[in-house]
């Protein structure tokens, strides 16, 4: 099923996605009591939202080899984790802010992992019980910053470096995904979830270790190769099979 966040005449509300309708409920769809209110909204009559409001975003980083060796990174011993924070947020179609202090920002297309209920210290099929879904991120990066600081919170933590979206889709396996990024129309990472160094349930497990993760919490799980920058005026689209494209565009 695919489970949205929107803005419509009546507010802020949250629905399930079928074809072009969107059945509206009475609460967030991350609240199992949640029901239909028996209202139908055309897809033309919302505005999508990002699909949930983290507390926080967990990233995980250099999960795709031909990644880390592009960023000429060793493979790490253990996942490298860090956190975008929620402010970072945003959905389809609205607008990534090119930073005043930054020369080189870059996309990163990667599958999200929407978590469906508070779990710490999980075992590798707890933390995949306890997830509700997957949607498209691109976990947008100020290169230079990065290089500059020798870690990664300024360059991955501005305003609207984390859009989210289009929607949310459960039963979905996530260890065989095509995902790719398209700038301008051209495709510049096209890889496969089947790639990835340490598979999604290790890693929700694994940042379950370090901190609880709540219902609606985001996990980032990595970008493959190919990531390069935008310029004000792109447009960047991350498509993830099974899921369908998050579109953004960038401005100065």
């Amino acid at each position: 099923m695919k489970y949205v966040r929107f803005r419509s005449k009546s507010g802020i509300g949250y629905g399930i996605l079928e074809e072009e309708k969107v059945q509206v409920l009475d609460g967030s769809f991350l609240n199992p009591l949640s029901k239909p209110t028996g209202t139908m909204l055309s897809i033309d009559e919302v505005a999508l939202l990002a699909p949930v409001e983290p507390s926080k975003v967990v990233c995980v980083g250099l999960n795709y080899a031909l990644h880390a060796k592009e960023l000429e990174h060793l493979l790490p011993d253990d996942p490298v984790i860090f956190l975008k924070p929620k402010t970072s947020v945003i959905g389809p179609d609205a607008e990534i802010v090119y930073p005043k202090i930054s020369q080189q920002v870059d996309y990163e297309a990667e599958l999200a992992v929407v978590i469906g209920k508070s779990i710490k210290e999980a075992t590798e099929i707890e933390a995949l019980e306890a997830i509700f879904g997957y949607t498209c991120a691109n976990d947008v990066t100020a290169r230079d910053l990065q290089k500059k600081d020798g870690q990664w919170t300024r360059s991955k933590s501005f305003d609207t470096f984390c859009p989210l979206g289009p929607w949310v889709v459960t039963d979905l396996d996530s260890s065989q995904l095509d995902i790719q990024s398209i700038l301008n129309g051209e495709t510049k990472q096209s890889s496969n979830t089947q790639n990835f160094i340490t598979p999604v349930p290790k890693l929700i497990s694994f940042i379950s270790q370090v901190m609880t993760l709540n219902p609606g919490d985001v996990v980032l799980t990595g970008t493959p190769e190919g990531v390069g920058p935008v310029r004000p005026g792109d447009e960047v689209v991350v498509k993830i099979q099974g899921i369908g494209e998050l579109r953004n565009t960038v401005k100065k």
